[in-house]
């Protein structure tokens, strides 16, 4: 049920309470503006009893009907800015300091380190309300103690299985090899690469069956800078050489991301390690969603990528922004319309259930129920390029999988500092 105020605590219910009220009886409009702007696009600056919020296109139906309901209720007026995904973070960087940018804007979680170290983004409050959400959302998007996003949805890879090939799931790797082996298609098992990139986000799950990680965490589920790499990850570079084609040939350089999608959607193999976005590409191939098999004997864990709603640290109306993130984009019908929008599972816990109604959706939230947060901690930037060229030059044959992966550690030891 939609709250009228959020749930942050007496005081600042009743200062948000009478900043509603006077904004309410500004005569703002009932209709939640949506514009598209190039250039500079969305710098607009937000006025006394108004709010600016960033979507993209996927998001705007649900961000609309959720802001048209807040106008209704406090007469504030919601402009709605369309931007395209990929560029929010670089114009949400640049923009806020000049006090153009939005009030809210929609993000990913692994933004949270740059967002936080250029000061753009400030903490919100969901009180109570936090345990509504799935825990994992929660952790994304806390740094140093306090809480910088609404989360909306959790995404993660997993195995994408062809049921006609391979009847059922796997629980190992080896269990996948001998059921490619029994379907005798083309390719045993899918993993997309980037060529000489890598793909580490993808053999993540892989890499974590072997109890290798890439930071390590403390308690509370926050992570250090402290490189966690060297743990398993002798016998995962040695998997990787293993597999390669100098080796079984299962992972190749050469399959990119279009290639293995069209093998899959063609039946040229009964596995794929992939996430939502690829679903729409295979057709009427009967599928499941299921855990990623161990390769190294502990549960293979993807990465979870959180989605949600930042509040910029120059918002002119930050309690009535919180207001509107809190009590009106985390309703269950809020949630669901955005997940129906981007097949993403809700955060919401009451949300994530009905989605899970769908057994292809239920796969994709069983196989990320030992996902770990993808590091948003600045450090993490200094990791991905050796990560992922190393990866593939194991997997080439063409270094000592041990000693290039220790080499990888030293170097982006050396980077962090």
């Amino acid at each position: 049920m939609r709250k009228s105020v959020f749930t942050g605590g007496a005081a600042t219910a009743a200062a948000l309470a009478l900043v509603l009220g006077g904004c309410s009886s500004g005569g703002t409009t009932t209709e939640p503006e949506s514009t598209d702007q190039s250039g500079d696009a969305g710098a607009v600056e937000a006025t006394e009893g108004e709010l600016t919020v960033w979507v993209d296109e996927t998001r705007e139906a649900a961000v609309k009907a959720a802001a048209e309901q807040f106008t209704e209720t406090t007469g504030t007026k919601v402009n709605l800015v369309l931007k395209n995904f990929d560029e929010i973070r670089a114009d949400f960087t640049a923009q806020v300091p000049t006090g153009k940018g939005p009030d809210i804007t929609v993000g990913a979680h692994d933004w949270l380190g740059e967002l936080t170290a250029n000061g753009v983004v400030a903490p919100i409050e969901l009180g109570d309300k936090a345990g509504e959400f799935e825990d994992a959302a929660i952790s994304a998007f806390t740094f140093d103690g306090s809480l910088y996003g609404l989360p909306y949805a959790i995404e993660n890879i997993a195995l994408i299985r062809n049921v006609a090939l391979a009847p059922e799931a796997p629980a190992t790797w080896e269990d996948a090899m001998a059921a490619a082996d029994a379907a005798g298609t083309k390719y045993k098992f899918l993993v997309q690469m980037n060529g000489e990139e890598g793909d580490p986000y993808t053999f993540y799950p892989l890499q974590t069956s072997f109890g290798s990680t890439v930071f390590k965490q403390n308690d509370d589920g926050s992570f250090t800078n402290e490189l966690n790499l060297a743990t398993g990850g002798d016998e995962f570079a040695q998997f990787l050489a293993d597999n390669g084609p100098k080796g079984t040939d299962v992972f190749n350089q050469d399959r990119t991301y279009d290639i293995v999608v069209d093998a899959f959607a063609k039946g040229e193999s009964p596995f794929l390690i992939g996430g939502p976005w690829m679903l729409d590409s295979f057709g009427d191939v009967e599928l499941s969603v299921d855990p990623v098999p161990s390769a190294g004997g502990e549960a293979a864990a993807p990465f979870a990528g959180v989605q949600g709603f930042y509040l910029s640290a120059q918002s002119k109306n930050p309690l009535i922004a919180t207001d509107f993130m809190v009590n009106y984009l985390s309703t269950e019908e809020a949630q669901l319309a955005m997940y129906e929008a981007g097949g993403r599972p809700p955060a919401l816990k009451a949300a994530a259930e009905v989605a899970a109604e769908d057994p292809i959706t239920a796969g994709f939230i069983a196989a990320g129920a030992d996902a770990q947060p993808m590091p948003s901690i600045p450090e993490m930037a200094a990791v991905w390029t050796p990560w992922g060229r190393t990866e593939a030059q194991i997997i080439a044959g063409s270094v000592d999988p041990a000693e290039a992966w220790a080499k990888m550690i030293t170097d982006i030891q050396a980077e962090i500092g």
